[in-house]
């Protein structure tokens, strides 16, 4: 079997911006055969239709759901909960907000005609490459879209609970926007941390390229930078209800 290349992304949370900045990136590595994205596409941020006719347009797509494509299409939400905020009155101004960001996306894809394709993801994706290694690409962890995730800094154990009986050998995740490449147990753990949204202090998006034969595979992480003011007034543009929220991760205000 011939060499595979392909890109492996997550968390582009409709930031088209950031996403042009990573394809082009990808160009600039010399291309690939195929693109497997792992969730968030569209949530919080100022261009859902834009992501996801790029994201459709890209060969040999596969692609998973994350917590927030969820969301879009049950309605269910993250933290605070109506229960939280009555609870905690401090906290409705953040569920008001909140609601009012996924009301926007929401009725953005669904005008569009973009929630079935959303509704349709499956949680993960599973091959084997042509060495034989079982890969794993899921949005949060083996088995789920959302909770804590990984993310650098925790214990060893804590990561090796996560990946128990997991079923694979190379397992690739997103959800906590940091990046890290850990051997646990014998498995190799990377979280491709995020296209968009990122966390301070390393503002630019992030991505894997994974190369594979019979004889072997190895994978990378890349960075790109991209124009992250052109973000913060595109958001300013539309009138995301959220647009504060996302300018703050713009201007490096959100930390791990």
């Amino acid at each position: 079997m011939s060499k595979m290349r392909i890109a492996i992304l997550s968390d582009i949370h409709g930031n088209s911006i950031a996403l042009d900045a990573v394809l082009a990136d990808i160009e600039r590595q010399g291309g690939v055969d195929g693109y497997w994205i792992l969730g968030d596409f569209v949530a919080i941020g100022h261009d859902p239709l834009g992501v996801l006719e790029r994201v459709n347009a890209l060969p040999n797509l596969v692609c998973t759901r994350g917590n927030t494509d969820r969301y879009l299409v049950t309605g269910e939400r993250p933290f605070p909960s109506i229960a939280d905020a009555q609870a905690n009155p401090q906290l409705v101004p953040v569920i008001v907000n909140m609601n009012a960001g996924f009301a926007w996306t929401q009725g953005i894809v669904t005008a569009a005609g973009w929630v079935g394709w959303l509704a349709d993801l499956p949680l993960d994706y599973r091959t084997v490459l042509p060495d034989g290694t079982r890969f794993l690409g899921v949005h949060c962890a083996p088995g789920l879209d959302d909770g804590a995730g990984f993310k650098p800094g925790m214990a060893e154990a804590d990561l090796a609970a996560g990946l128990e009986d997991c079923g694979a050998d190379l397992i690739c995740v997103g959800h906590t926007h940091e990046m890290m490449d850990v051997w646990v147990d014998g498995r190799h753990l990377i979280n491709l941390g995020s296209v968009s949204n990122p966390k301070a202090p390393d503002l630019r998006a992030s991505y894997a390229l994974l190369t594979a034969d019979a004889d072997g595979h190895a994978i990378e992480l890349h960075y790109a930078d991209y124009d992250r003011q052109a973000v913060i007034d595109a958001v300013e543009a539309v009138r995301h209800p959220s647009r504060a929220y996302i300018s703050r991760f713009m201007r490096g205000e959100i930390h791990p």
